[in-house]
């Protein structure tokens, strides 16, 4: 760095990603990449049929197939007992193996493992498994699931999890019923499959009596760790895990699944290294699908519309073997936090049925936004209100704070309606109305939508596997600095954002600092990307880190240099002394001394440069966020155009704008794709009907319009103020682009939301509500 350039502070430049040279070049390392000595290759055998029961294998045929070296079912890999855990290590409540025990439950149950020279082998030898499976007759929707047949005989009911009352309270019934207006809608939310560039993957090795060594695919070397010692009941210390790059997750690699599981439990009796590479056929049919869910929202508003009181009643679909039983609490618990709303009530369960497991995806909440966004502008054509006018006069505002919800959540730093106010500044809903009636007369159908929101990040401390996060900084004898974080990156740009952050409080040039995070042998217990929280947590650790390494740095210099601690200061990675510029010196000088000359050192001082903070945030720290989206809706054709698309998002105090706006951009257009395209339907037997890329729709560069960002910064309480850096933007596209479907399609009535919004489900809303119109004039 030339020395006449002033040193530039990092938080909050667009500083070019340290990871893009390395996979742009095609030097990055992923699961497939690894390869061990005398490395074996596994595929599974699963089931064709949704439901029934295992009458008899016969292996024979794929045995003596050349080169393959075992075929391990139920029985064998019992030999090893396990616990399988949820991501909150609490037992899973369905009778779970790692494979069939006797019955299968979904098409696509893994029955056996057959472990072989080479994937090509592996496959050819589990085409030749003859299964016989006596088949019944599936239950495969949530309305199967409450009449039909149990999915897991010798349980209850097919309800795998509920919580709240059917019978509304009477004190919110009584609010309803005074309500000057009263809105209910139905939100019905398709399944979709997560999709990762990269599928799952694992390379398990057991080494000695033991070690065990994993290079996977996930979100948090560290949690993995400590998950397949929990499940196999071996100390944690004997498990390293290893990911490097990883492409993408999205919550479906929170943690190892049945297969990862028993690919790793295969090493343990085989004792040779195994790989499993998940094929995109089984990542879209067998790898746990999510957002199968159905919600109705009843709100009542009084006459001027102001909220009152609100009622929601939600089911989710389990599928078989869910990576954890759930209801979807988090809809009702972050429904409201961005509105005054006075009380809440709630009914939610979740539902077994005979299809493929639920895991997670980013922002599973997110059917909170898209039925409470959609219910308030229907409520505002009801009442007769503009739907922002609606808003503006139920949103929290930053002097209505702190606020403690319904749900007895405190919110504080939030900004929903500023950030609906910054959107406007940039939006103008006036002209655009202009606009949009001249082009109906034309037969032209504009739309706007505007949606507002708070997404809760790094949670915390109040639930078993989510704590804080721990960085180590250590500046090397040469000057240079290392950073070993407990986060870890699926494509976040945390080696960027992490070393800017360090680079900024540490007072060092940016490309002088190297993170690491990507293996469970450095750093200390971290859930990592789960639930949004490595801006917050992870940079807060290096926040503070850097800060107490700078600190150490700068009680050395003073002593060297006969100088008071208040008069050191560190920028570009050099040592100034107030008032003395000639007494200048590299950082490099104070790193050789501090690692080779102790007797120099201040007395009592450790020798070395290095610092480790573990930061523990708030419990949980809202973003917030306001969105505007304007579509045409070809009436013809059904298709739906993006003509513009605008962001306000508060995330505290942004690290690299560059990577928010990334982030923002790979939510919305996941949101694009859940509204317009994606959707893994089933039929009535059962079987999925997505199993390729040609039916499973997923948006190109064409269905992505060049997104608008607007960057309302208001620091929060934790460190540094940072929040979720973006890492919400997922949650708000689907009802900002809902509603302004639902603008552009108001001439035909009141739009049904059951999403994907596909051409054809637009045209059919069209032809209904025409039809309706000529039956009224006919009358």
């Amino acid at each position: 760095m030339n020395a006449n350039v002033p040193f530039r502070r990092m938080v909050g430049k667009r500083a070019p990603r340290k990871e893009d040279a390395r996979l742009l070049t095609g030097r990055g390392q992923y699961t497939d990449d690894v390869r061990m000595p005398g490395m074996l290759h596994c595929v599974f055998v699963r089931s064709p049929v949704a439901r029934g029961r295992i009458v008899s294998f016969n292996l024979d045929a794929a045995r003596d197939l050349p080169g393959v070296h075992a075929i391990y079912t139920h029985d064998d890999l019992g030999q090893v007992p396990i616990q399988l855990m949820t991501f909150f290590f609490t037992p899973i409540a369905a009778p779970i193996s790692l494979l069939a025990n006797g019955r299968v439950a979904c098409v696509g149950d893994p029955v056996a493992l057959v472990i072989a020279e080479s994937r090509a082998i592996a496959e050819d030898a589990a085409a030749l498994v003859e299964l016989e499976i006596d088949e019944e007759t599936p239950v495969v929707t949530i309305a199967d699931a409450a009449r039909g047949a149990l999915v897991h005989p010798g349980t209850e009911s097919n309800c795998s999890q509920e919580m709240g009352a059917a019978e509304i309270p009477e004190a919110v019934q009584a609010m309803l019923d005074k309500a000057a207006h009263r809105v209910t809608k139905t939100v019905r939310h398709q399944r979709i499959a997560q999709s990762p560039m990269e599928a799952r993957a694992c390379v398990a090795s057991f080494d000695g009596a033991e070690e065990l060594t994993i290079h996977i695919s996930c979100q948090s070397p560290h949690f993995v760790a400590r998950y397949v010692s929990t499940v196999l009941g071996v100390p944690q210390e004997s498990i390293r895990v290893v990911a490097k790059d990883v492409g993408g997750a999205f919550g479906l690699k929170n943690m190892p699944w049945r297969e990862e599981m028993a690919v790793i439990v295969a090493a343990k009796l085989f004792r040779r290294p195994l790989k499993w590479i998940e094929d995109r056929f089984e990542s879209l049919t067998a790898s746990s699908h999510a957002r199968e869910q159905e919600i109705t929202l009843t709100a009542g508003f009084d006459a001027e519309g102001r909220l009152l009181a609100a009622h929601g009643d939600c089911s989710i679909n389990n599928g078989a073997w869910p990576m954890g039983e759930d209801c979807n609490i988090a809809v009702h618990m972050f429904m409201w936090p961005a509105y005054k709303l006075p009380a809440y009530s709630f009914h939610t369960r979740g539902w077994y049925t005979n299809t493929m497991g639920l895991g997670g995806y980013r922002g599973p909440w997110a059917l909170e936004s898209l039925i409470r966004e959609t219910l308030l502008d229907d409520a505002a054509r009801q009442i007769g209100l503009d739907p922002i006018e609606l808003r503006r006069r139920n949103l929290v505002r930053c002097e209505d704070q702190p606020m403690t919800t319904g749900m007895d959540i405190t919110v504080t730093d939030i900004t929903p309606y500023e950030c609906l106010e910054k959107l406007l500044s940039e939006v103008d809903v006036a002209a655009f109305r202009k606009e949009q009636a001249a082009a109906r007369k034309q037969g032209r159908y504009l739309g706007l939508g505007v949606t507002t929101y708070v997404e809760p990040t790094a949670v915390a401390g109040i639930m078993t596997p989510l704590t804080g996060e721990t960085a180590q900084v250590r500046i090397e004898a040469t000057g240079k600095v290392t950073a070993m974080l407990s986060t870890h990156s699926q494509g976040h740009g945390m080696a960027t954002t992490m070393a800017q952050v360090i680079a900024d409080r540490l007072g060092v040039a940016y490309d002088d600092v190297t993170v690491f995070d990507s293996d469970s042998a450095i750093g200390s217990y971290s859930p990592s990307a789960a639930g949004s929280r490595q801006g917050v947590i992870a940079g807060g650790a290096s926040w503070r880190a850097a800060e107490l390494l700078a600190d150490k740095v700068k009680r050395i210099a003073a002593h060297l240099y006969n100088a008071s601690v208040e008069t050191i200061t560190i920028e570009d990675g050099m040592i100034h002394i107030a008032g003395a510029p000639e007494m200048s010196r590299p950082l490099r000088e104070v790193a050789e001394i501090a690692h080779g000359e102790p007797f120099r050192l201040p007395e009592g001082m450790e020798t070395g440069l290095e610092a480790q903070y573990r930061y523990q945030p708030p419990p949980m720290t809202f973003t917030s966020a306001a969105h505007a989206c304007v579509v045409e809706v070809d009436a013809e054709t059904g298709f739906v155009a993006i003509k513009r698309w605008v962001s306000s998002e508060d995330c505290g105090t942004i690290i690299n704008p560059g990577i928010v706006e990334g982030q923002i951009a790979g939510g919305l257009a996941q949101a694009i794709g859940q509204v317009l395209l994606e959707e893994m339907p089933y039929d009535d037997r059962g079987n999925p009907l997505a199993a390729t890329f040609k039916d499973y729709l997923m948006p190109a560069y064409t269905d992505i319009p060049d997104f608008e960002y607007l960057h309302a910064n208001t620091p929060s309480q934790t460190i540094g103020g940072m929040r979720g850096v973006g890492e919400g933007g997922a949650i708000i596209g689907p009802p900002t682009l809902v509603n302004a479907i639902a603008d552009a399609l108001a001439p035909f009535g009141p739009l049904d939301v059951a999403l994907p919004l596909s051409p054809p489900r637009v045209l059919e809303h069209i032809e209904r509500a025409e039809a309706a119109t000529r039956m009224e004039e006919a009358v």
